[in-house]
């Protein structure tokens, strides 16, 4: 190779290796979102996630994408979905509550946030909430320790011999809340029916349950399938006239009486902080489970007019929003 040609081939490289750097780019996180149930009626808690993961400076498609999967309340799916999602390589994976079976069996290794209603070292989803250990921490919005509080509410609204609800998801309650959550009401001293609904059809059998067995109130658990049937449930306690309170905001939205609970909405949000603590470098095991800092009571004066009844002024004093 003459003097000319090497001069030639040098200055060819230093064209092309300044290129071909500027031509690499970093490659964009995925982030898992798994849920079990169906997509419809969960967009603000996905509103929700992507507003935090904004604030925390991720932006869908611009430097963070997300594979969302949705099991539409068909459990045997979630292991299916779960591992997907493990196949793809994602960063992290984020889960509600019951689709964490399915993703804990699919992975070990890639971080996982879980969002749960439930108590995270109870369930098994962590060793403990401020060194979880293992690849799994989260948010838990539990409040299972509330429904003595609930059913309190209740009691300021109707007579105190009247028969009590409590309409439970088994699917979605674990054994030992279901039994925190009947203790709870029979403390109360008044007579208690328990129903179970895990589908549309059984909440409207529950609710001929309930009418048969002439309750005055209602206490509806937890759970993503009363979640998506929210505008059911509070269809069928208006055409009975029994006054219900509901874990979640998002029921009195709609139209039910009240709600006293932790935001579910938040808690989505807060868990997007996790997703971004991860992605910079930090270790689940690390970082601890954060728990809810603030219960809301919610109340719908235009429902407790339909029901005829007056919401007491201890009660009203206490409400953080009351929907006219």
């Amino acid at each position: 190779m003459n003097r000319r040609e090497f001069i030639t081939l040098l200055g060819g490289a230093a064209v092309v290796c300044p290129l071909a750097a500027h031509g690499q780019q970093p490659v964009m996180p995925t982030v898992g979102f798994l849920r079990s149930g169906p997509e419809a009626g969960f967009g603000h808690l996905v509103a929700a996630f992507r507003q935090g993961l904004s604030e925390a400076g991720y932006v869908e498609g611009r430097n963070v994408s997300i594979e969302f999967r949705w099991a539409g309340d068909d459990r045997e799916r979630l292991p299916a979905l779960a591992q997907d999602l493990v196949r793809r390589q994602v960063a992290l994976i984020v889960s509600n509550r019951q689709g964490m079976g399915a993703v804990t069996a699919a992975t070990k290794t890639i971080p996982v946030v879980f969002v749960s209603g439930d108590d995270p070292v109870t369930s098994g989803l962590v060793a403990s909430l401020n060194r979880p250990g293992g690849n799994v921490t989260g948010v838990s919005f539990f409040d299972i320790p509330l429904a003595g509080k609930r059913l309190g509410l209740l009691h300021e609204l109707v007579p105190q011999s009247a028969r009590m609800a409590l309409l439970l998801d088994p699917s979605s309650v674990g054994e030992a809340e279901r039994r925190t959550l009947e203790a709870a009401a029979q403390a109360s001293g008044r007579p208690i029916v328990v129903v179970n609904a895990t589908n549309e059809a059984e909440i409207e059998s529950a609710f001929a349950t309930m009418s048969a067995a002439g309750a005055a109130a209602l206490l509806v658990g937890a759970g993503p399938m009363f979640v998506r049937h929210r505008r059911q449930l509070v269809v069928r306690a208006a055409r009975l006239a029994i006054p219900a309170i509901y874990v979640l905001r998002e029921f009195v939205e709609v139209g039910g009486l009240m709600s006293y609970g932790a935001s579910q909405t938040d808690a989505y949000r807060r868990a997007s902080r996790f997703v971004s603590r991860i992605l910079k470098g930090e270790k689940p095991a690390d970082m601890p489970v954060e728990l809810p800092t603030r219960f809301e009571l919610v109340l719908n004066l235009g429902t407790a007019k339909a029901l005829g009844l007056t919401i007491p002024p201890g009660v009203l004093a206490i409400a953080d929003e009351v929907i006219e």
